[in-house]
C-alpha cells in the first residue's frame, strides 16, 4: 500500500469522486466537483489517497488548516480531518489509520500542534476509530434549524 498526496489524473479523480459519493452521499456531483477543484488548489488544504498494490485506491482523507475556532482545541492554527474514508473491503487492514498519520504528519509540517475532526452523533464507527487513533472527544453538539 502506498499513501501519497493525490496526484490529479483523470482515474484517481474518478476514484476518489466514487468514493466521497459513497462518504456524502446527499452531495451533488457538481458539488463533489467544486470542493476538488478547491482542495487540489488551496494550499491549506491536503488530500491523501490509499493506493493498493494493484493501483486501485482504498481509501482517501482531506485535511485542511483551520484558522478559526475548533471545539475542544486551544489554538486556532489547527490541522483538521475534514474527510477520511476507506472502501468497505480494505477496512480494518491499518488504511485508515496511515491516511490520519499522512495528514497529521502535513499538519505538523504546516505548523500545527492540534489536531480537530468530527463525525456525526450516530457515526459510532467512526467515533470508535478516532477513538483508537488517540482522539479524544471534545463536546457533542445538536443543530437546530428553523425555516422563516
Amino acid at each position: 500500500m502506498e499513501i501519497r498526496r493525490v496526484r490529479g489524473e483523470p482515474t484517481e479523480l474518478a476514484a476518489w469522486a466514487r468514493m466521497r459519493a459513497d462518504l456524502w452521499p446527499d452531495a451533488m456531483v457538481e458539488e463533489h466537483q467544486a470542493e476538488m477543484v478547491e482542495l487540489l488548489t488551496d494550499p491549506r488544504q491536503a488530500v491523501f489517497v490509499a493506493a493498493g498494490d494493484d493501483g486501485q485506491l482504498k481509501g482517501f482523507a482531506e485535511a485542511s488548516i483551520r484558522r478559526d475556532y475548533v471545539e475542544g482545541c486551544a489554538t486556532q492554527h489547527v490541522g483538521y480531518l475534514e474527510g477520511w474514508y476507506v472502501i468497505p473491503e480494505a477496512r480494518r487492514k491499518g488504511v485508515g489509520r496511515a491516511l490520519v498519520l499522512a495528514v497529521e504528519a502535513w499538519a505538523r509540517e504546516q505548523g500545527c500542534i492540534e489536531m480537530g475532526s468530527d463525525t456525526e452523533l450516530e457515526n459510532t464507527a467512526s467515533q470508535l476509530a478516532h477513538g483508537r487513533l488517540g482522539y479524544e472527544e471534545a463536546a457533542r453538539i445538536v443543530h437546530f434549524r428553523k425555516a422563516l
